[in-house]
């Protein structure tokens, strides 16, 4: 579906059932798309938990942009939709996470909009060659506890485990974690599964 922000439409592909106990929210990174391998591979972990999932493309990508531009601006439009899709689960806990550029705003926005947690996949801590430029200081006020996935040759740096609640670093992965998809997601499926467990509908007699 496309949800109209205040700086242009974003769009929302959401999956899984009606009655889910968590919503897990997803998106790319500044040049990348939902369909990237790492938010593929949590997104079917996700699915098989039984989480609701909603893979959103921001504004600026789907006008075909490569860089978000202004973050005030970024973030403005995230809460927007991610406004939209707890409108379909109220009252639901909400994971929330994405990939370089879009684990910074899931950083930035997760108390905004009341995420218990936060997946942060490929997290940019700085430029490349740049470490005196860090950002950590996102995942320490996200608000939310963070666990960040990260391949330890990634050239944007790799967070300590200081900075959030949980580091995975993947050997032999690089920012795209794309060589062995399934190894993020089995990352991932943990915390995922600690929220689900929290919020499960207690079974019947």
């Amino acid at each position: 579906m496309r949800i109209v922000t205040g700086v242009g439409e974003g769009e929302v592909l959401l999956e899984g059932e009606g009655d889910a106990g968590l919503v897990v929210v997803l998106t790319h990174g500044s040049n990348g798309s939902v369909d990237a391998p790492d938010l593929l591979a949590v997104r079917e972990v996700a699915l098989d938990l039984g989480a609701a999932v909603a893979r959103v493309t921001q504004p600026f990508r789907l006008a075909g942009r490569r860089a978000p531009g202004s973050a005030l601006k970024q973030d403005a439009a995230w809460v927007e939709l991610v406004g939209a899709v707890r409108e379909r689960w109220p009252g639901v806990p909400l994971v929330q996470g994405g990939r370089s550029n879009g684990a910074r705003v899931a950083c930035r926005t997760a108390g905004v909009v009341g995420a218990v947690g936060v997946v942060a996949l490929a997290f940019p801590l700085h430029p490349p060659g740049k470490p005196e430029k860090s950002r950590a200081a996102e995942l320490r006020g996200a608000g939310a506890p963070v666990v960040v996935v990260n391949g330890d040759r990634d050239p944007f740096g790799i967070p300590d485990a200081a900075d959030a609640a949980e580091v995975v670093v993947l050997p032999g992965e690089n920012h795209e974690l794309r060589k062995d998809p399934a190894r993020v997601g089995a990352a991932v499926e943990p915390w995922l599964r600690r929220w689900r467990s929290t919020v499960a509908p207690v079974a019947g007699p």
